[in-house]
């Protein structure tokens, strides 16, 4: 009974250290851009109709994805955002199990700043 405890204990530390960080992408500031790299994962196309300044486009669909945060450091914060949420979030996992140490998933995407503004 006694390792049970121990395993469900385990288990809880193990879920709450790899959960995905969010923010809305309408709450990014420049601040929070200082000493941090801003990920659009979205298309070359749909990049090319507009993108948030300074974001680099790292297509999420091409098979070299994950080559392309080689030179990333794994504890640098990274920002990641879409069209509308799912690929970032998607990304933002595949990331965090890849030892990436402070990786934020901007939830709504590009289309929630379009919206707002």
């Amino acid at each position: 009974m006694k390792n049970i405890g121990y395993l469900i204990l385990l288990l809880i530390t193990q879920i709450s250290c790899t959960q995905t960080k969010s923010m809305s992408i309408t709450e990014l500031t420049p601040q929070h851009l200082e000493n941090a790299v801003l990920i659009d994962v979205r298309t070359p196309e749909e990049y090319a109709e507009g993108h948030l300044d300074n974001a680099v486009n790292i297509n999420w669909y091409d098979e070299n994805f994950m080559n392309e945060f080689k030179t990333v450091e794994k504890d640098k914060t990274i920002y990641v955002y879409c069209k509308k949420g799912g690929r970032s979030a998607s990304a933002a996992e595949m990331l965090n199990s890849a030892g990436y140490t402070e990786v934020i998933d901007l939830q709504g995407g590009y289309d929630a700043l379009k919206v707002k503004n």
